[in-house]
């Protein structure tokens, strides 16, 4: 072989190895923007329905898409295509309304038209008590954060859909809000963890175009705020009864 075949054979080697590569970015980017994105819970504004150190996978195309269903949500193109409106009740990601460059997540409470608030710590929507229904106590500082027993509530919305609240602090200025109407086009949006959430009673509604996706599955779980990359760290801090647990 002579040094000019070797040196072909090389450079067809290294163009391959570039092409695997690039084909392999395109494929992930194409997934990421169209099918699943992964997402990692910071705060606890979601228990006990989602904790620190889940990650969950979000499906893109629940609701449509818009200009932050891609990567650093670009400026080419207003509203969302292939639109399909959230469930109340859905659990999904959005851009933060005042700051779109952060992925918030909380439940769709709210939605066009509504007029949602909270009277004494109950949900109130249309000005009909949303059922609430004490169903014991959470003595886990892994699920409520804090070192003491918790007071566990069941609401179930109108739709049917039930999930568990956190009250951490009976009768807190969160308890008691004005009625909001959402307008259309946009969404109501509150964390699980009552008394330890910044949503839309904070920072008012979320419009239909900030939406990223729904909540699907928790594909892993680790405590303590350690990173998944720390594998030694995994007999003593994996949650292994939440590995592939839908989010509801």
């Amino acid at each position: 072989m002579s040094v000019s075949d070797k040196s072909q054979k090389k450079s067809g080697g290294l163009g391959e190895t570039v092409s695997v590569i690039v084909q392999a970015l395109l494929l992930a980017l194409v997934i990421r923007t169209f099918l699943f994105q992964p997402f990692s819970i910071p705060s606890g504004s979601m228990r006990p329905t989602l904790l620190e150190g889940d990650y969950l996978f979000v499906t893109k195309w629940a609701y449509g898409y818009s200009r932050h269903s891609l990567p650093l949500s670009p400026d080419l193109f207003s509203g969302r295509f292939f639109d399909s409106a959230p469930e109340r009740g859905d659990v999904a990601v959005f851009k933060f309304p005042p700051n779109p460059a952060l992925d918030y997540i909380k439940r769709v409470i709210g939605l066009p038209g509504d007029t949602v608030q909270m009277r004494a710590g109950q949900l109130f929507i249309n000005g009909e008590a949303v059922p609430r229904e004490k169903v014991g106590e959470i003595n886990n500082p892994d699920i409520t954060e804090v070192n003491r027993p918790v007071e566990v509530y069941r609401e179930t919305l109108p739709n049917g859909v039930s999930y568990d609240t956190l009250d951490l602090t009976p009768n807190s200025i969160s308890d008691d809000t004005r009625e909001f109407v959402v307008p259309e086009g946009h969404y109501f949006m509150m964390g699980d963890n009552r008394d330890n959430s910044s949503d839309s009673r904070v920072f008012g509604f979320v419009p239909e175009e900030n939406l990223v996706g729904r909540a699907n599955i928790i594909f892993f779980s680790i405590a303590g705020s350690a990173s998944p990359l720390e594998v030694w760290k995994w007999p003593s801090l994996m949650r292994p009864s939440r590995l592939f647990s839908m989010v509801r």
